[in-house]
């Protein structure tokens, strides 16, 4: 058993404006579904990073994902079906696997350029008094039971989940091409980089390369990190471990 602790820090809120994240939402939608058309037939039997998944069941899950954020049912639907299964979020995401395990790589495609928009849609038009409310159950971040807001959830974690796994696919059909854009992708990285920088709380120089690259800083006599943009965020979010501030979680 994983022994966590309990932060008693002020549930999570998004720190982006709402258009931003709005913007940041409905493009990752598309790239994502640009990225589906793209790959040939057997890129889909290819492993991911994340254990015991294939591109399909990659796919699965973000398009299920998107699915539950497109539509009120769905999401009670598919948050009862995860509840009978245990509850929690690898429940979750077992329901949303399963229930494309069968479409046809095209029916995937299909699906998600349909869900998309809708999701970006229904996020986009959560109220207010909904989204400053916090989750009911505490998220775990690096052994840590933090609280959340609905508004962090949605517009910010519902973006950088299918951006992640856009870089596993890309990464898992030896795509070196990801699209990666200064009005989007820097713009992401750049929140990743400003809540890593206020979970750790100490003083760093920090320089990403590529194009969704940047350079920050706070403080002086803290370390001085360089390394590519994406795989930045890749070890943040637990793929792999980085040492010393590179090992400090942010949720993805």
């Amino acid at each position: 058993m994983t022994n966590t602790t309990t932060s008693s820090a002020p549930p999570r809120t998004p720190t982006l404006d709402r258009p931003t994240a709005m913007r940041l939402a409905a493009g990752e939608y598309e790239r994502f579904t640009a990225m589906l058309r793209s790959l040939a037939p057997e890129d889909w039997r290819g492993p991911t990073d994340c254990p015991g998944w294939d591109v399909r069941a990659m796919a699965g899950h973000t398009l299920g994902m998107a699915e539950m954020a497109a539509s009120i049912l769905e999401s009670r639907r598919q948050m009862k079906a995860a509840k009978d299964r245990g509850g929690g979020i690898d429940a979750l995401t077992a329901v949303q696997v399963d229930k494309h395990r069968d479409r046809t790589a095209a029916e995937i495609v299909a699906r998600m350029e349909l869900a998309g928009p809708k999701a970006a849609r229904s996020r986009r038009r959560t109220p207010g008094f909904i989204r400053r409310r916090s989750m009911p159950e505490r998220q775990i971040v690096d052994g840590v039971e933090e609280e959340w807001t609905f508004g962090f959830l949605i517009d910010v974690i519902l973006t950088r989940d299918p951006w992640m796994h856009r870089v596993d696919i890309s990464r898992a059909v030896g795509h070196d091409d990801m699209q990666l854009s200064a009005d989007h992708d820097c713009v992401l990285v750049a929140d990743v980089v400003a809540e890593w920088a206020s979970r750790h709380g100490q003083p760093y120089t920090l320089r990403l390369t590529g194009p969704a690259g940047g350079r920050w800083s706070d403080g002086s006599g803290g370390p001085e990190l360089e390394l590519d943009a994406v795989e930045f965020c890749r070890l943040v979010s637990g793929r792999g471990r980085g040492d010393g501030l590179l090992g400090v979680q942010v949720p993805f």
